[in-house]
């Protein structure tokens, strides 16, 4: 990495032309050093504080009180989702229009650390952080699954919610009896739940970060964004709190990821192996992630999460070569640019936030996919801004926006439409019929050396959420320790183990319901703090020094 640092404030120092905010404000000038034995930590004290007691307190409550706690929170995104849906999908349309118009604009030519900043890593390298860390175990767990869901609900089957549940309701109405155009609806759907929405979420985040850390000088940490709306008082309370909730709800979708995610991983174990399902496998299975993670995070960003990040790549690349050649190539090829038109063609109703006459669908999928995205853009959102370094904004937005987004279009309408074939026209019902954990391998088993591609997906599930880990924790150290970048490797140790040990206790206790539940709910104070941030970033980005065009002879 090219970074250059200053050893006392621990930022990173521009190069070439930036506007820096002139603040006399230190980064970790309101640290608390601690020396707990041989481990030495450096936490930001109210930060760090609050946060851990009021995750501590969360799982207490949520195991002391199951059968009274969980119901609450159920019903607490089941009111947000139905009441809220509208501002749900508004918000969405509006990061996606920002995106855009930045894109067009003059502003799209300021460079990320300053005028003469150089990448700190290749594109394949930054390309594989970006689709690793953003929402790659999110396609292993769904990438067979919703687009299955969708088109048999709009043909008119069994359909399930984003969260398993079983429903009654079609995306845009549905096509009953229609199964080209069911097909179609089906696809559209599940690529607009994947592509621009949620990239356009962590790219607004991401950039703010960025341009407040490496071109501003101000800490990377959340409450850095907002020093255009709030100016010095970003640093007492107001900017505590935004630290603390980015904390809170990157630790809450971490570990109810590590949960949900262990399900699928022992699912497919025992699938493929016959290993015995329960409670004591998944723990198994949480622990060698976060040992594996921990590992991680002590080699480092560039060591360690960089080459996870590479291996995954590889590893999804060949799988997904696997079933396009394997399965029903011509229409998997053809499929990529057909799904590509039918999103388009039906983006303007499934992005309407108003008069929807598949209220159903836009709330049990479209709000709750939102919402889950931006509770969790905190943790995207950062760990982009860290990679990002020496990029153009007009490149870092396209590339987040457009890169990613082919990348789940591309793995969706592989693992999509071999499904969909083999339910429409080899007559496998088994795959529409599993458990949402199973669907994946349901499907690689009715595919030749089912055996080896089924073990490579659950490698495949177990590192990514290793990545996701071990990126997340890198994330939550940063905030906690007051936006120093290289906090004592002790501290990225506790928020990993801290993180696992969440995950576990909630296994045991039944509460990853009621953790998925609060995680999503945090996504509705987030929108408004993104969208807040919307502002700070125009403001920001306004008076940067671009470089000059270089006039052709």
């Amino acid at each position: 990495m090219s970074e250059k640092k200053n050893e006392e404030m621990d930022v990173i120092l521009p190069d070439g032309e930036v506007n820096p905010i002139d603040t006399d404000y230190q980064v970790g000038q309101d640290n608390v050093a601690l020396q707990i034995g041989p481990f030495g930590f450096d936490i930001h004290n109210r930060v760090f504080m609050i946060a851990g007691l009021a995750i501590v307190a969360f799982v207490v409550l949520t195991l002391a009180f199951q059968n009274q706690v969980a119901p609450m929170f159920s019903d607490l995104r089941n009111w947000l989702t139905s009441s809220l849906d509208w501002f749900f999908l508004l918000s969405g349309n509006i990061f996606v229009l920002v995106c855009l118009a930045i894109v067009v604009s003059p502003l799209g030519r300021v460079r990320i650390g300053g005028t003469e900043a150089k990448p700190d890593f290749s594109y394949l390298s930054w390309f594989a952080m970006l689709f690793a860390a953003g929402m790659g175990i999110g396609l292993m767990f769904y990438g067979v699954s919703e687009p299955l869901s969708h088109f048999s609900a709009a043909l008119g089957g069994v359909k399930f919610d984003a969260s398993g549940m079983r429903t009654d309701w079609a995306p845009l109405g549905g096509a009953a009896g229609n199964t080209a155009l069911a097909e179609q609806l089906g696809m559209a759907a599940t690529i607009f739940h994947w592509a621009l929405h949620p990239w356009a979420i962590y790219a607004v985040i991401a950039l703010g970060l960025a341009i407040f850390a490496f071109n501003k000088g101000l800490p990377l940490t959340m409450r850095s964004i907002f020093y255009p709306l709030l100016g010095e008082r970003v640093w007492g309370w107001p900017g505590h709190i935004v630290d603390i909730l980015a904390i809170v709800a990157t630790l809450f979708g971490l570990a109810t990821s590590l949960g949900l995610g262990s399900s699928q991983a022992a699912a497919g174990l025992h699938f493929l192996f016959g290993i015995p399902l329960g409670d004591t496998t998944q723990i198994i299975l949480i622990f060698l992630i976060t040992a594996a993670a921990t590992t991680s995070v002590l080699a480092g960003l560039d060591a360690g999460v960089r080459r996870l990040s590479e291996i995954n790549m590889i590893l999804a690349l060949l799988l997904l070569l696997f079933v396009i050649f394997v399965g029903p190539t011509m229409m998997i090829v053809t499929g990529f640019f057909d799904n590509i038109v039918g999103y388009v063609q039906h983006f303007p109703a499934l992005a309407n936030p108003f008069g929807r006459t598949d209220s159903n669908f836009e709330q049990g999928w479209t709000a709750f996919y939102w919402a889950w995205w931006i509770s969790w853009s905190p943790f995207v959102g950062m760990f982009i801004a860290r990679v990002s370094r020496g990029r153009t904004v007009r490149e870092f937005i396209t590339c987040v926006l457009l890169i990613p987004s082919l990348a789940c279009v591309a793995w969706m309408t592989a693992f999509g439409d071999a499904a969909i074939y083999q339910y429409v026209n080899e007559g496998y019902k088994a795959v529409a019929n599993a458990d949402l954990p199973l669907k994946l391998f349901v499907m690689l088993k009715h595919m030749p050396l089912s055996s080896i591609t089924s073990f490579i997906g659950i490698i495949l599930v177990i590192v990514f959420f290793v990545t996701s880990s071990d990126s997340g924790s890198l994330v939550i150290d940063t905030i906690s320790a007051g936006g120093k970048v290289e906090a004592p490797k002790p501290q990225r140790v506790f928020w990993c183990t801290f993180e696992g040990l969440v995950a576990i206790s909630l296994v045991l206790g039944g509460g990853l319901v009621a953790l998925q539940a609060m995680a999503v709910s945090t996504g509705f104070p987030f929108t408004i703090v993104l969208l807040a941030s919307c502002v700070a970033l125009v403001k920001g980005l306004m008076d940067e020094p671009r470089p000059k065009k270089v006039k052709k002879k």
